[in-house]
């Protein structure tokens, strides 16, 4: 089992064991299948648009040579799509044809959505009534594409709460269901899987940058919220030792910045806790970043020095969204404007960011400010 130092592993209910046992020996199978691979490939360049281009944001930084990864030029708008494939073809191979998901943003969950219409898949998707007033044109994507929606209605209705209830529906279909998470959290192998399934963002993102500047960039950035499409990025240069590897979290939800270990859904990682272990309320305008918790990878990579974690407000997060959209006409998601934010204050020459989606579905929230 892969572990992530302290970090990582399995807290699950004995139901979840074989469940866990029979994903991981699959996921083991299809990392030695090339025919996996070749599968992930084609649907990525055919399906969901892959390679995604780098941009290089002149206005937008004028003094820098900032570059942003454009994950939100994916098929559905956002980096989800390419864990939601790799799953989906990973429950196909399981026999398991009735997906679950949790959402907060709702982009994991159009994901879902898309790839289940795809595949012929059942599909429920858990999102809290709190994100789903704030992502409404989301919730009507996964209802068009045949998800059934289902509200959760305790607790503070955000990503959360819907991540409990998607557990507690796995545990009790678990003979048909896969759970199909959407972040890099969970107990094993679900942080690895979503790595590994995300990396390509890293991959593509090295060699490109190195194309266009024939050199590595200074430095890597990336929201984080439970912190995939950050892993996926941060994966493609954790072996180069001269790049700075930056994640930005919201500030309100800084479980990395201000949490402390303790066990959330499934795994041990930094969480926002009290003394007692009790799980804290997180806060964030953006409703992706918006979880007391984070993939254990990244509180390994804090408490090892290779990574760098800082905040940023909802008003940081606001200015860089309108800032990059008159700048240079990409509306940016309310997660990477948080990467915006700290991005551009860097005394660095050479900057990358991942992009990680579009800003269509926040917009009902930023005009409302």
């Amino acid at each position: 089992m892969t572990t992530y130092g302290d970090y990582g592993g399995r807290y699950v209910p004995e139901t979840l064991v074989p469940a866990l046992d029979e994903l991981e020996a699959g996921w083991r199978d299809a990392q030695a299948d090339p025919g996996f691979a070749r599968e992930l490939d084609e649907l990525g360049r055919t399906y969901g648009g892959r390679p995604t281009p780098l941009t290089l944001a002149s206005r937008f930084a004028p003094a820098k040579r900032l570059y942003l990864k454009r994950e939100d030029l994916l098929h559905t708008g956002a980096h989800k799509l390419n864990n939601a494939l790799g799953q989906a073809v990973l429950a196909r191979r399981l026999g398991k044809r009735r997906i679950v998901a949790e959402t907060g943003a709702g982009q994991h969950g159009v994901a879902a959505a898309t790839v289940c219409a795809r595949f012929g898949f059942d599909c429920v998707v858990y999102m809290g009534s709190e994100d789903m007033r704030r992502q409404r044109p989301n919730v009507e994507r996964m209802e068009l594409l045949g998800a059934e929606v289902r509200p959760v209605e305790f607790g503070t209705r955000t990503l959360k709460e819907a991540t409990s209830e998607a557990i507690r529906d796995w545990i009790t279909n678990v003979e048909t269901t896969h759970y199909l998470i959407g972040s890099a959290v969970g107990p094993e192998p679900y942080p690895e899987l979503v790595r590994e399934l995300q990396a390509v963002i890293g991959r593509e993102a090295r060699a490109q940058f190195l194309d266009v500047e024939e050199r590595l960039p200074e430095v890597v950035v990336a929201c984080v919220g439970g912190g995939s499409n950050a892993i996926g990025m941060f994966a493609g240069f954790l072996d180069d030792e001269d790049v700075r590897l930056v994640g930005v979290e919201a500030a309100g939800a800084a479980s990395l910045g201000t949490g402390r270990a303790g066990v959330l859904h499934g795994a041990r990682s930094s969480i926002l806790a009290d003394e007692d272990g009790q799980i804290l309320d997180a806060h964030s305008i953006s409703a992706g970043l918006d979880y007391p918790g984070v993939g254990p990878e990244h509180a390994f990579l804090r408490d090892s020095g290779r990574a760098q974690y800082v905040g940023a407000t909802d008003e940081e997060a606001l200015t860089a969204f309108r800032d990059l959209t008159r700048a240079e006409g990409i509306i940016p998601a309310l997660e990477p404007a948080h990467a915006l934010a700290r991005a551009r204050e860097l005394e660095d020459t050479y900057v990358l960011v991942c992009l990680s989606g579009r800003g269509d579905k926040d917009l009902a929230e930023v005009l409302s400010r």
